[in-house]
């Protein structure tokens, strides 16, 4: 009977740290959140670099685009163009 006590107090210990230890259960259920989390995340950033590969080859190429991105973010104008400011 001493063997079958021991054999079960083993069989015990090995399914606690089965489920509960590093590796176990337990922490796997917590790494699969993490690794959805950080697939979500990878997915906007690749989706973030298609938008600037996008916008460098506009830059590089289009010269329209070029002109809007001056007037728009830097306030640039043409040359004999008249810029009127309103003030409130």
């Amino acid at each position: 009977m001493k063997i079958g006590r021991y054999l079960l107090g083993f069989i015990l210990l090995m399914m606690i740290l089965i489920v509960f230890g590093d590796r176990g259960f337990v922490d796997y259920y917590s790494q699969r959140g993490r690794l959805r989390s950080l697939q979500d995340a990878n997915a906007r950033i690749a989706k973030e670099n298609a938008a600037l590969k996008e916008e460098i080859l506009l830059l590089t190429t289009d010269e329209r685009y070029i002109e809007r991105v001056a007037r728009e973010e830097l306030g640039m104008v043409k040359k004999g163009e008249i810029v009127y400011r309103f003030v409130d």
